[in-house]
């Protein structure tokens, strides 16, 4: 699919201007690409002119070299003579030296190839220089070094993406300073969130939740101190993240909820986001499920980020991350690598300036990443406006990274970016290498600041006057290069920040969460006992249940309380997220209807939603919840005496669920879990779906025309499968990581019958009912939606078990 920027059909890109100009002067903007947006001025037609000369020069000169070779290419590898690259086997080799022997010289001999390498590939901040003191601070009046490193991060890359061993060596490192490190999208393993023997921990301070939700529970949410909402990828804006089926292990499917050897892929967006308000909503569920974490939001650095920026201000994010297009996810597809994204000096200089000139930005910690290596990176980063500071490659390459370029293969020859347990046993990074390497950066950060008079990080932050374009540089393009939007610096008015100074307000103290928390106090406790609760509910209270299951995993983990433990009755009609992150024991009864997102991120709890007793309505025509119901469903039972809105169960990990009919995109992107749909679908029906089984109730035989067939099968539904043994379903779930539904590929009337049976039981639906009575027709007329991948990865695994029982 040709997705870039999140636009995925021809016609949409025809007139789009998506692009952004980057040197280019304002004369060629205007006249050859109008209305194209551009911060940097730059080289005009004749400077094009005279790099089209150059390059047929260099392609059909005399040089002996060239002249009877084809040209080596080196976009994505070093190679010799091929294109420029900022890590170069030079640097990896100076920077392992330097953190594996903490010999600050080999950094000094480092930093400086890569400050000087900056100057000459012409990265933005290689453009400028800072205007030191005439007295600088005495070095011993400087900021220390361990206080300097806690506003260091790594960059967000997933459990998948790289090996447990990389992964936690990172977390370890900086949990030892003080620093944060990120699990990216494809969440953690539980054992990390207990400290270790000797003290270390290996728990990820920022937890991130993506499009995709892999992951992501109440008990992952609990045990994080940052929630970075990630909008989009440095190296690949608008596209989602994907990890091939090779890379799925056990391990991995096991943490990600799905099912070893199937690929995953993320949406390319957030589908609860499709507004500024929208993003206001996410804030506040996940702050509902942990009222202590910050609440970050990760955007890509581009023309028109400000805005955004402010927005997510506004919707009370306490932390925003501009990412850069240098930093490069290594399995990303090349295309993106180097032609999607922008350098993050015009997205950070931007966000600052919209934020100061909408008097924001002192209720909103910033944080810059994307290619910083040096303290020289780090300080320009500071002036022009970050908080603090986040490193990907630069920390993997100090774990024994060299830069092969395999990460998408799963062959790294260094156990980094790989799940093979035989090349992961050649992993030899300490977590010391990686802490040294910080100390190397705070320390030539802490020389700068001493030049620049200041004592603390703090005092650096958006001082973008002392910053200023170098006077003279020596390349013939360089001439109309000028960066004077970029290193505007507006004058707010007194007293306006121009740094973090306040905290946003959140509003969790209207929560009817506090009220149902103190109701089932008695569950809360070491010994659990049941309660039950009523109560009525309105649709300003959003996000109902999700402080409540946010206790419930803080003191029982993600197997949560026995079922039925909490069980609340609620009349009305709820607002947006009800049930969200639901934790298992919870059972949540809506008499009523519900919003957007109900049963959102549903972490092993039961969400019954059904029709008071007195309306005369039919459940088949009447909607009673909204859109992106169960999006991101990791466990639990959802029953729906009704119609929902469009993508039900959109990525839907392992839920279990039941409704009376659904819009368009229904089980989209599903890995995951059994959905019943007792009535009508709307088109688009199990697009992207690569795990999980659905039943469509199909009388008319129209659903065929409804469902997208790219990745599934259509099968009838056998009438029994005649045995039961230990691989049947059951009429309960027995555990939170088992919702009881036995072998997917088998027993499909068995399992129809418990769902549409439990659906009866939960909502006294007069459609249940009917099936039932008349069962052996009804029977005739559902059809299994089977994703095809799944199928096999179920076969196989079948095969494995039953060969390893013959041995």
């Amino acid at each position: 699919v040709m997705s870039k920027m999140g636009i995925s059909t021809y016609q949409s890109y025809c007139g789009a201007q998506i692009f952004d100009g980057v040197g280019l002067s304002s004369e060629l903007i205007a006249e050859y690409f109008t209305g194209t947006a551009t911060t940097i001025e730059g080289v005009g037609l004749l400077e094009i002119g005279e790099e089209a000369v150059r390059r047929h020069a260099a392609a059909f000169g005399d040089n002996p070299i060239y002249k009877d070779l084809l040209d080596v290419g080196g976009d994505y590898s070093y190679r010799i003579r091929g294109e420029d690259h900022a890590w170069t086997p030079d640097s990896v080799a100076k920077l392992q030296h330097a953190v594996r022997g903490n010999v600050s010289e080999d950094y000094a001999a480092f930093a400086q190839s890569i400050n000087e390498q900056n100057e000459r590939l012409l990265t933005i901040r290689g453009l400028m220089q800072m205007k030191f003191a005439e007295t600088p601070v005495p070095i011993e009046e400087v900021e220390p070094a361990a206080d300097i490193v806690k506003r260091f991060a790594t960059g967000a890359m997933s459990f998948g993406s790289i090996s447990r061993e990389a992964h936690t060596n990172l977390a370890i490192a900086m949990n030892r300073i003080g620093g944060r490190s990120n699990t990216g999208e494809g969440g953690e393993e539980p054992d990390r969130f207990t400290p270790m023997k000797n003290g270390d921990s290996m728990r990820s301070r920022i937890k991130q939740v993506a499009s995709g939700r892999f992951g992501v529970t109440a008990e992952y949410l609990v045990n994080a101190d940052d929630i970075q909402i990630k909008m989009a990828q440095g190296a690949k804006p608008g596209e989602g993240g994907q990890l091939p089926g090779h890379k799925v292990d056990a391990n991995i499917a096991k943490v990600r909820h799905s099912t070893p050897g199937v690929g995953l892929i993320s949406p390319p967006p957030h589908h609860d986001i499709y507004s500024i308000e929208d993003l206001a909503q996410l804030i506040h569920d996940l702050k509902n499920v942990n009222p202590v974490a910050r609440i970050s939001v990760k955007l890509v650095s581009e023309v028109g980020v400000g805005t955004v920026a402010a927005g997510v201000s506004k919707a009370r994010a306490d932390h925003v991350t501009i990412s850069g297009f240098e930093g490069g996810t290594g399995a990303s597809p090349l295309t993106s690598l180097t032609h999607a994204g922008s350098p993050w000096e015009i997205g950070l200089a931007e966000t600052q300036q919209t934020l100061v000139l909408n008097e924001l930005r002192g209720r909103i910690a910033v944080q810059v990443d994307g290619g910083l290596r040096t303290g020289r990176d780090v300080a320009i980063g500071a002036l022009l406006g970050a908080d603090e500071f986040g490193f990907s490659t630069a920390p993997l390459i100090a774990s024994g990274c060299i830069m092969m370029r395999k990460c998408h293969l799963n062959t790294c020859p260094v156990g980094v970016a790989t799940q093979d347990p035989v090349l992961r046993a050649r992993f030899t990074g300490q977590p010391e290498h990686v802490i040294n390497y910080f100390f190397f950066v705070a320390e030539e950060l802490r020389g700068i600041m001493a030049q620049l008079g200041f004592r603390k990080v703090e005092e650096m932050v958006g001082r973008v006057d002392l910053l200023d374009m170098k006077p003279a540089i020596d390349h013939w393009k360089a001439k109309g290069v000028d960066l004077s939007k970029l290193l505007y610096q507006p004058q707010p008015k007194e007293g306006v920040a121009i740094k973090l100074n306040e905290t946003q307000n959140h509003g969790l103290e209207g929560a009817l969460d506090h009220k149902l928390i103190k109701a089932a106090k008695a569950a809360l406790g070491k010994a659990p006992k049941p309660v039950q609760i009523s109560d009525k509910v309105i649709n300003v209270n959003r996000t109902v249940g999700a402080m409540l299951s946010g206790e419930v995993a803080k003191r029982y983990g993600h197997a949560g309380l026995p079922d039925d433990t909490i069980q609340i009755e609620l009349t009305g009609t709820a607002g947006q997220s009800f049930g969200a992150f639901l934790a298992r024991g919870v059972t949540l009864t809506l008499v009523g209807d519900g919003n957007d997102y109900v049963g959102k991120g549903l972490s092993g709890g039961r969400v019954i939603v059904k029709q008071p007793e007195n309306v005369d309505r039919s459940p088949l025509e009447n909607i009673i919840v909204g859109n992106t119901v169960l999006y991101g469903a990791i466990a639990g039972e959802a029953y729906f005496e009704g119609v929902a809105g469009e993508r039900f169960a959109v990525r839907n990990s392992g839920a279990v669920a039941v409704v009376e009919g659904c819009g368009d995109h229904g089980c989209e992107y599903m890995t995951g879990g059994v959905v019943v749909v007792l009535g009508q679908t709307g088109r688009n029906f199990a697009a992207g779906m690569s795990g999980g089984i659905a039943y469509v109730y199909d009388p008319n035989k129209g659903f065929t025309n409804n469902c997208n067939p790219s990745m599934v099968a259509l099968e009838p539904v056998k009438s029994s499968d005649g045995s039961t043994d230990a691989d049947a379903p059951l009429q309960r779930s027995p555990a939170v990581d088992n919702n009881g539904m036995g072998d997917m590929l088998r027993y499909d009337a068995e399992r129809l019958r418990i769902l549409v049976e439990r659906h009866l039981l939960h909502t006294g639906s007069a459609r249940a009912r009917e099936l039932l009575d008349n069962w052996s027709e009804a029977l005739t007329h559902f059809v299994k939606v089977m994703p095809t991948d799944y199928a096999r990865a179920l076969k196989d695994m079948k095969s494995t078990r039953t060969i390893i029982a013959a041995e």
